[in-house]
């Protein structure tokens, strides 16, 4: 029986940025079967899988080429929910298609007592997304990222071949992070994480400094699965990075009272209007960002312990406005994120002051410690401090000012997070992905075509 054509389009794709939008034909696979098809007749320039579209740069574009829009396979195959973790904890398994999103396991594993390993600020990322980008979390002290988490992969490579992938394979590690390079991520092995209730019991305190936020976090982090910080970066002198510090670990039963314990494990984030579709460019500028963050600094409170949350509020505060990219107007915004390992407290200190003194406008800024890096090649993650900023597309010298502070990063042997990436310069990612050539040299012998390609893997010759 023949294969259907899968549905397809030319449209404008660009990133959550905004930034560079380019046309590509869209192409929605329903089925294995469709995605090997579409890969076959995909042209000369390619084919990069996409989802819902949540990486902030080009890593899912494909300029003239085509695009795999993989959010039509999406079906949950299996739950186990007797399995055991690589640890030996108790632990379930689910098997599901790599279109299926966050949002969409936490709907059907809550319920049922389970939650996603790893989960980014945003639920709406698919599982092949969250491979791709071998996404992080809160709790990257103490979980490390979503690769970590899967057991194996179905993947479709250039030559039409769909191989499954375990973990620990050099093909799993060029996968994970290898930001859809490798091939069409088709469905995933994923083990789950036990929890008790849907709400998360959260701590929250203010740092006056950076230097008192690093000291609260290196003597009590381990305390904490989740932590993370908020991070005024328009704070200057004795006020630098000034912070206010949230921590938690997921309820248990015996911390909810009444209408809560009849429903613990009931999942209902909440939903405000969406961000209007045009938004005036400068709304975000110096004087407007520095009142919010001298509001949010203020109302948080000093110190406090206990309070309940629902996981969306502590996870996914962002979510509960849709589109809320638009803010920042039609220019769009450039999100920076990098990691300095421990040892190179003084380079994160250079850097924030740059950024403060600069006066770059970012109201949605946070800083969080990293455990362990896992194997995947191209995988962000390393020991050490990560920054992550939202900065305004227009702002005047910008690229100039990002390209120094690369330099910065790059001399603290650090690097900067592809999946947000939309700018950097190629000659920077050798030193900062010790295992780029081995990426390279693997990707030449399984696609020496060159099959899958995006706006990315041309702009920094992935």
């Amino acid at each position: 029986m023949p294969v259907p054509t899968p549905a397809s389009d030319v449209a404008s794709v660009s990133g959550w940025g905004r930034t560079a939008p380019t046309t590509a034909r869209m192409v929605r696979p329903r089925s294995p079967e469709e995605a090997a098809a579409a890969l076959r007749a995909c042209g000369e320039r390619g084919g990069i899988a996409r989802g819902l579209g949540r990486s902030y740069g080009d890593a899912a574009q494909n300029a003239g080429g085509v695009v795999f829009d993989m959010t039509s396979m999406d079906r949950v195959h299996a739950i186990d929910a007797t399995g055991t973790s690589a640890a030996g904890a108790a632990g379930g398994t689910v098997v599901c298609d790599a279109g299926v999103s966050l949002h969409r396991l936490m709907e059907v594993l809550l319920p049922l007592g389970w939650f996603v390993p790893v989960t980014p600020g945003t639920r709406y990322v698919t599982v092949g997304g969250a491979i791709g980008a071998d996404i992080h979390g809160k709790n990257h002290h103490v979980s490390g990222s979503f690769s970590r988490h899967v057991h194996s992969l179905d993947l479709l490579t250039a030559d039409g071949s769909v191989r499954t992938v375990e973990r620990g394979s050099d093909l799993f590690d060029a996968t994970a992070g290898g930001m859809g390079l490798t091939g069409v991520i088709l469905s995933a092995t994923v083990q789950l994480q036990p929890v008790q209730t849907s709400l998360m019991t959260v701590d929250t305190e203010r740092a006056t400094d950076l230097d008192d936020l690093m000291a609260r976090l290196t003597a009590t982090d381990h305390r904490y699965r989740y932590s993370v910080a908020w991070i005024d970066l328009l704070a200057r002198g004795a006020a630098m990075g000034r912070s206010v510090l949230t921590r938690g670990d997921h309820a248990p039963l015996d911390a909810l009272t009444g209408r809560a314990r009849r429903a613990p494990l009931a999942f209902r984030p909440g939903q405000l209007p969406a961000a209007p579709s045009f938004v005036p460019e400068g709304l975000l500028g110096r004087k407007s960002v520095g009142l919010f963050n001298e509001l949010w600094y203020r109302k948080a409170p000093r110190s406090r312990t206990g309070e309940l949350q629902k996981m969306s509020t502590f996870f996914h505060p962002l979510d509960g406005v849709p589109h809320w990219n638009r803010i920042y107007g039609r220019s769009g915004f450039v999100q920076y994120q990098f990691v300095v390992g421990y040892g190179k407290e003084e380079a994160l200190r250079r850097i924030v002051r740059r950024i403060s003194e600069r006066g770059c406008p970012s109201f949605l800024a946070v800083l969080k410690r990293f455990g362990d890096g896992d194997p995947g090649w191209l995988s962000f993650p390393m020991p050490g401090w990560t920054l992550a900023l939202d900065i305004p597309a227009n702002l005047p010298g910008l690229g100039g000012f990002l390209d120094e502070l690369d330099e910065e990063v790059a001399g603290a042997d650090g690097r900067i997070y592809l999946a947000k990436d939309s700018r950097v310069r190629p000659e920077m990612l050798a030193g900062m992905y010790p295992r780029l050539s081995d990426f390279r040299a693997l990707r030449a012998e399984l696609d020496p075509r060159g099959v899958f390609r995006s706006d990315l893997s041309r702009r920094l010759d992935l």
